[in-house]
C-alpha cells in the first residue's frame, strides 16, 4: 500500500462520514430508523440488495471456492431468479401487511409463538454465522495486503477484524436503515469497479480467456459447472435440491435481505428494486468466481504465489488478497482495498441494523409494549452496540472454523437452517389450511434436527467420529442432500400437524395467503406493475438462462 493507495481508501471514509452525518440527522422515528422512512426508490434498493449480500465473505471465500472447485459455486450466484420471487410472490404480501419484520409476518399469518421461535433463532443464527464470517474474512484481507503494516500478519488481522466493526457499528448506530442503504448505494458501484481491474488484470497477465479455459479443461473434473452424481462434495442432484431451499429462504424470507424492500416507497419501488437487484446478481460469477479461476491458473504457472495449507494443498481463501497484492498498481489497489473495505462494511451495517430491527420490534416491543419512538430508536441502537460486542467476542473462534473453504462452510450452515423456515413461508402463503400449531412443530423440529446435524457434522469433522457407525456416516453425509432432506421433513410435519389440528378462521388469514386475497387487494396488486417490470423480468430471467448455457458447454 503506497501514499495513493491510502488517499484513495481515505477518501471513501469522508464519504462515509458526509453520508452517515447527513442520515443521522433524519432519524426522529422508528421507522426512520428501521425501515429508513418508507421512501426508498427501487435503484436504492436493488444496489443495497446486491451490497447487503456481497460481502469480504464473498469476495475471499467465493473466489477461494472459484479457484479450489471451478464453477461449483455458481448455482448459488444465480440466483437472479429468485429474487423475481422476491418481487412478484413475497413482497406484496409483506408490503400489505405493513410490518417491520418477518417473524412480525408470522405472527400475522400463524401466531406470537412462531414469530418467537423465527426471531430467536436468526439472532443466534446472525450473531455465529454472518458476523462471525463476515468479519473473519475481512480480517483475511488486512492480514494478506498489510502483513508488515502493524507488526505482524497476526497483529494485521486483529486490527482488521476490530477496527472494521467498531467504524461499521457506529454508522450504523447513527445512521439507522438510512444511513446504510444509501452508503451501499457507493459501495457497490465501488465493489464492481474495483472486482473488474481484477478479473482484466488477471486475463491479461494470463494471456486472455481462452488460456484460462485450456487450464480448466485440463482440470475440468474440478472447474465444471456440473457434476457427476458420484462427486463427493458437488452432485448435480444436490445442487438442483439445495440451493433454491437457501436461495428463497435468503432472498424471499430473510430479515437482512428483505427490510431493503420494505423501505421501498411503495410496492412498485419495492418489486423493480427487486428486478434490479436480479440483473446485479449475476455479476458475482464474473467478478469473484472467475478471478478466482484466474487465480488458480496464474498459480499454476508461477506468476503468483498463493499461500497454502498445512497439508500442502492451495489456501484458495488467500486467492484474492494475493492476486490484489501481486497484479494491482498503486492507485487501483487502493480502489480495490476500498472496494474490499466497502463489501465488509455494507454487509456488517445491513446485518447490525437487522439484528437491531428484530430485537427491537420483535422482543423489546413484546415484553415493554407502549414505548414512545424515542425509545424504540435507543434501543435500537443500543441493541446493534450488542451485536457488534458479540461478533467481536466471536472472532478467534472463527479462525479455527473456515476450515475447508468459508463460503462452502457458510452455505452449508445455512443449508441447515434455511429448511424449516422455507417450508414454513411456502406452505403459509399458498396453502389457507396450513395453521399455528402445524407451523411451530415444523420451524421447531426442524431447526432441531438441522442443529444435530450441524453438531455430528462438526465432530465427524475434527475426527472425533471415526468408528464409521451411524453418527459418523451422518456427519459425513453430503451437506446438499441432507438439506433436501430437512426441508421435506419439515414440510411433512407442517402438513401433518395442520390436518390434525383445527384450520385456522377466514378472519386470521384475509390477505395473508393467495387464496385470501380480496379482490380489492388483487386490483391493487395488478395496478402497482407494467409493461417495465414484465420486460425487467423477461430480461433477468434470459440472463440467468444465457449463464447456464454457456458455462454448461465452456469446457467441452
Amino acid at each position: 500500500m503506497q501514499f495513493i493507495d491510502w488517499a484513495i481508501v481515505t477518501g471513501y471514509f469522508i464519504l462515509l462520514v458526509g453520508i452517515v452525518w447527513w442520515s443521522s440527522r433524519r432519524v426522529k422515528t422508528s421507522v426512520d430508523y428501521f425501515l429508513a422512512g418508507r421512501e426508498i426508490g427501487w435503484f436504492v434498493v436493488g444496489c443495497s440488495l446486491l451490497a447487503s449480500n456481497i460481502g469480504s465473505e464473498h469476495i475471499v471465500g467465493l473466489a477461494g471456492n472459484g479457484a479450489t472447485s471451478g464453477m461449483a459455486m455458481a448455482h448459488w450466484e444465480l440466483h437472479a431468479w429468485i429474487m423475481l420471487l422476491l418481487g412478484w410472490v413475497f413482497v406484496p404480501f409483506y408490503y400489505r401487511s405493513g410490518v417491520f419484520t418477518m417473524p412480525e409476518f408470522l405472527e400475522r399469518r400463524f401466531n406470537a409463538k412462531a414469530r418467537w421461535v423465527l426471531s430467536i433463532v436468526s439472532l443466534v443464527a446472525y450473531v455465529f454465522t454472518k458476523v462471525s464470517v463476515t468479519v473473519y474474512a475481512g480480517a483475511i484481507v488486512f492480514q494478506a495486503l498489510l502483513p508488515d503494516t502493524f507488526g505482524s500478519p497476526e497483529n494485521a488481522f486483529w486490527v482488521g477484524a476490530v477496527s472494521t466493526v467498531v467504524l461499521t457499528g457506529i454508522y450504523t448506530i447513527f445512521g439507522g436503515l438510512r444511513a446504510v442503504v444509501y452508503t451501499e448505494v457507493a459501495q457497490t458501484g465501488l465493489l464492481i469497479l474495483g472486482s473488474v481491474f481484477i478479473t482484466v488484470f488477471g486475463l491479461a497477465t494470463l494471456g486472455g480467456w481462452h488460456e484460462l479455459q485450456t487450464i480448466c479443461r485440463d482440470n475440468s473434473t474440478s472447474f465444471a459447472l456440473w457434476r457427476p452424481l458420484s462427486d463427493p462434495d458437488f452432485p448435480w442432484l444436490g445442487v438442483m435440491i439445495a440451493s433454491p431451499v437457501v436461495g428463497i429462504w435468503y432472498w424471499c424470507t430473510d430479515q437482512y435481505i428483505v427490510q431493503r424492500t420494505l423501505a421501498a416507497r411503495n410496492l412498485t419501488q419495492a418489486r423493480r428494486g427487486a428486478i434490479w437487484g436480479g440483473f446485479l446478481k449475476v455479476l458475482p460469477v464474473f467478478i469473484f468466481l472467475v478471478p478466482g479461476m484466474i487465480g488458480f491458473a496464474l498459480h499454476k504457472q508461477g506468476v503468483i504465489s498463493v499461500p497454502l495449507k498445512a497439508d500442502g494443498s492451495m489456501n484458495g481463501d488467500m486467492v484474492f488478497p494475493t492476486m490484489v497484492a501481486s497484479l494491482l498498481p498503486a492507485g487501483l489497489r487502493g480502489l480495490v482495498v476500498a472496494g474490499l473495505l466497502s463489501a465488509l462494511m455494507s454487509s456488517l451495517a445491513s446485518l447490525f441494523n437487522s439484528c437491531a430491527t428484530l430485537f427491537t420490534v420483535d422482543i423489546y416491543e413484546k415484553l415493554k409494549p407502549g414505548r414512545s419512538e424515542r425509545q424504540l430508536v435507543k434501543v435500537g441502537r443500543i441493541a446493534t452496540g450488542g451485536v457488534v460486542v458479540l461478533g467481536i467476542i466471536w472472532i478467534p473462534v472463527m479462525k479455527y472454523v473456515s476450515g475447508g473453504g468459508l463460503y462452502q462452510y457458510l452455505q452449508s450452515v445455512q443449508g441447515y437452517l434455511a429448511p424449516p423456515i422455507t417450508a414454513v413461508f411456502l406452505l403459509g402463503l399458498f396453502f389457507p389450511r396450513i395453521n399455528a400449531p402445524g407451523a411451530l412443530a415444523g420451524l421447531v423440529t426442524g431447526f432441531i434436527l438441522g442443529l444435530l446435524k450441524l453438531g455430528v457434522q462438526a465432530l465427524a469433522g475434527s475426527g472425533a467420529l471415526r468408528d464409521g457407525g451411524f453418527f459418523d456416516q451422518l456427519g459425513r453425509y453430503n451437506f446438499l442432500y441432507a438439506s433436501g432432506w430437512l426441508l421435506l421433513i419439515s414440510m411433512i410435519i407442517v402438513v401433518a400437524v395442520s390436518w390434525l389440528t383445527p384450520a385456522p378462521s377466514a378472519a386470521q388469514i384475509t390477505g395473508l395467503t393467495f387464496a385470501s386475497t380480496t379482490p380489492e387487494q388483487r386490483a391493487a396488486n395488478r395496478a402497482s406493475w407494467g409493461l417495465p417490470d414484465v420486460l425487467g423480468t423477461a430480461g433477468v430471467l434470459a440472463l440467468v438462462l444465457g449463464i447456464y448455457v454457456y458455462f454448461s458447454f465452456w469446457l467441452d
